[in-house]
């Protein structure tokens, strides 16, 4: 390690991401995975818009459940 660093022409904040903007990965079984791949090329969309697609209508279902209309 150098003695003195020279941190002179150092730009502050120029790798920061705020935490809300993190996007956590998410994996699936690869079964599940393999399963709406192929439904997903099957429907001509991508696999992220389907998956979100079946998670969403799942949450207003929970929702229901959990909260009632």
């Amino acid at each position: 390690m150098k003695k003195e660093y020279n941190f002179a022409k150092a730009e502050k904040g120029k790798y920061y991401t705020p935490a809300e903007q993190i996007e956590l990965p998410i994996y699936l079984d690869k079964s599940i995975k393999d399963f709406y791949k192929n439904a997903a090329l099957l429907k001509k969309i991508d696999l992220n818009k389907m998956v979100n697609s079946i998670l969403k209508k799942e949450m207003e279902i929970h929702k229901d459940i959990l909260i009632g209309k």
